[in-house]
């Protein structure tokens, strides 16, 4: 069975988005929402999942997780709002 790697956004309680990356999304969920998830989400709960991108590799993960915190949030809010189309 292959382990699928994925880079993640959360919305926060108070509105801001995390990007994160992991090889068990729902587990990863769980783990944020209990406070142990990371340190900048831990004061921001709960958080829910808003996008997710699946990778092969975890090397493949890092490196959109890098890409995806470089955007504006306007331009991460676009990965999961999409403009409607004229």
């Amino acid at each position: 069975m292959r382990i699928m790697n994925y880079v993640y956004i959360l919305r926060c309680s108070d509105n801001t988005l995390y990007t994160g990356w992991t090889n068990n999304i729902s587990q990863r969920l769980n783990i944020h929402n209990a406070g142990k998830g990371a340190k900048y989400t831990k004061s921001r709960l709960p958080v829910e999942l808003v996008y997710c991108e699946e990778f092969n590799s975890k090397q493949e993960a890092m490196k959109r997780e890098h890409q995806i915190k470089q955007l504006t949030r306007e331009r991460k809010l676009n990965l999961f709002n999409p403009l409607p189309n004229p």
